[in-house]
Order: C-alpha cells, then sequence, then structure tokens
C-alpha cells in the first residue's frame, strides 16, 4: 500500500489574523503592515538597491495580499515568510523587466543610423536662433517667463511647475500658453517650430 502524504497544518498567532483578512478585516492588514512593512520594505531594498523603486514593491506585496489573502497558505509556512519571498520575488521581476527594456533600448540606439555632424552654417543658424529666442523668452512678464523656463527648458511637467511655483496646475498651463501665444507673434513661426 503506498503512502500517502500529508502536509501538517501549522498552528501560528498568523491564523486569526490570516482568517481576519480573508474576512476583509481592513484593520488587519494594517496589523500586518505594521508589523512586518518594515522587513519587506528590507528584502526589496537588498534586491532593487532603490528605496523608491522598493516602496512600491512593498506597496504591490501588501495590495496583493489584500485583494487576494487566499493565496496565503498558512499550512506552508508563516505569513512574514510568505510576504517576504513575495517581495522578494516582485523586487526580482521588476530588476528583470528594467534590464530588458535597457536592452530594448541599446537594440534601438544601435538600430538608428548615427546622426551626422552639423555643418558650420548649421551650427551658425542654430546659435542666431537660441539667440532670438532666449531675447523673446526675456521680453516676456517674469510669471510666464518662469513657468516657459520650467517646462521648455528645465523639462518640468505642468505639475512640477505648479508645485515649484506654488500655484495651480491650472495657472501654470495657462501662463505657459500665454507665453507661447506671445512668443509666436514674436518669433517667426517657422523659427518657433524648428527651435
Amino acid at each position: 500500500m503506498a503512502a500517502v502524504a500529508t502536509v501538517r497544518r501549522v498552528e501560528t498567532a498568523d491564523s486569526p489574523l490570516s482568517a481576519r483578512l480573508a474576512a476583509g478585516d481592513d484593520r488587519a492588514l494594517a496589523e500586518v503592515v505594521d508589523r512586518l512593512g518594515t522587513a519587506v520594505h528590507a528584502v526589496a531594498v537588498a534586491v532593487l538597491r532603490d528605496a523608491a523603486a522598493a516602496q512600491d514593491v512593498v506597496q504591490d506585496v501588501f495590495v496583493d495580499l489584500w485583494c487576494h489573502p487566499q493565496r496565503f497558505d498558512e499550512r506552508l509556512g508563516i505569513l512574514r515568510t510568505f510576504l517576504l519571498m513575495t517581495a522578494r520575488h516582485r523586487a526580482a521581476d521588476v530588476v528583470r523587466s528594467e534590464q530588458r527594456r535597457a536592452v530594448r533600448e541599446l537594440r534601438s540606439e544601435r538600430l538608428l543610423p548615427p546622426r551626422p555632424d552639423p555643418s558650420p552654417g548649421d551650427l551658425v543658424a542654430a546659435a542666431e536662433t537660441g539667440s532670438e529666442v532666449r531675447a523673446a523668452v526675456r521680453s516676456l512678464p517674469q510669471e510666464q517667463r518662469e513657468a516657459v523656463e520650467l517646462v521648455y527648458f528645465g523639462g518640468l511637467s505642468y505639475r512640477d511647475v505648479a508645485q515649484t511655483l506654488d500655484i495651480p496646475e491650472g495657472t501654470a498651463k495657462s501662463r505657459v500658453r500665454l507665453a507661447l501665444s506671445k512668443l509666436e507673434t514674436r518669433l517667426d513661426r517657422r523659427l518657433l517650430e524648428h527651435s
């Protein structure tokens, strides 16, 4: 007669907690986060070497626990081990995804033809265009100039401009639109499109 393998049930302090999670008790999730959040974050940081990316992994781990509490099987181990392993796997997935993205970008760059060196005439035209644009931007009212400089020269989003200048996002957008309208009237439309 063949022996039947069984998994011995492990009674832990997690049993009532996992039952509360399965029942949708949000206080149970808060207890788990308070008790294990730091350890989960430490595992994610150890894999990713980036605290911000690790925080995203921590959030994913706990959201997944909340949405799918049945994935934790207390017969196979304790909740701490389950969450730490989940964090390690998720962080490793992030690393692999980032590596694949970097390889794709490198491959794309290799497929692009090399850019030709600009001719002396192109360099002179670019310098003249830059001078005209800078002069036109300097002629804008200060609040419009600040917004345009942050968006186009600083590379900030409208939301970032709004936070930097401590104004509503809609105001930041309006200032940039007004500035662009004034620049368009001051600069040749062709010049504005090529700058």
